[in-house]
């Protein structure tokens, strides 16, 4: 199984950005944890950030023949990236929406997703969980392609 993983916009910064927010967990950290629990249940991934849309685009086209499935938190651009769920339906690649908080509690402009209609399913509001559950679903879900 492999899993392309893609964090969005100012992630980069968690650890550091409002962590009574989002946590003290690093990105790095979180990486890392994200590897090892893909690796214990068999899967490989590879693991992107970038603050650009396009970037992210381009990571997903570019990385749909090697992935399986996809594990997106698109951060900022969930609630008008329409590219970014163009490009997940474009590819054809199952994927899961990933938010370290709840978004449906959130500000009322964060409570919309735009990417959630191209996913297989969304976890969200249980931190660095959402992602490990990200996993854990497209691992034990059947294969999306063949």
């Amino acid at each position: 199984m492999n899993i392309l993983v893609i964090h969005g916009p100012n992630l980069n910064l968690l650890g550091k950005r409002e962590p009574e927010i989002y946590g003290r967990l690093t990105l790095a950290e979180i990486n890392s944890l994200i590897k090892n629990f893909a690796s214990s249940k068999n899967a490989r991934t590879r693991i992107f950030q970038s603050n650009c849309e396009g970037k992210l685009i381009d990571l997903i086209q570019k990385n749909s023949g090697w992935a399986d499935w996809l594990v997106i938190n698109p951060a900022a651009y969930t609630h008008y990236g329409y590219a970014i769920a163009d490009a997940i339906s474009a590819t054809g690649l199952a994927a899961v929406e990933v938010h370290l908080t709840d978004i449906k509690k959130r500000e009322a402009f964060r409570r919309k997703s735009v990417i959630a209609p191209v996913c297989r399913k969304q976890i969200c509001g249980l931190g660095v969980q959402s992602y490990l559950k990200a996993v854990d679903f497209c691992c034990s879900s059947k294969k999306p392609r063949a």
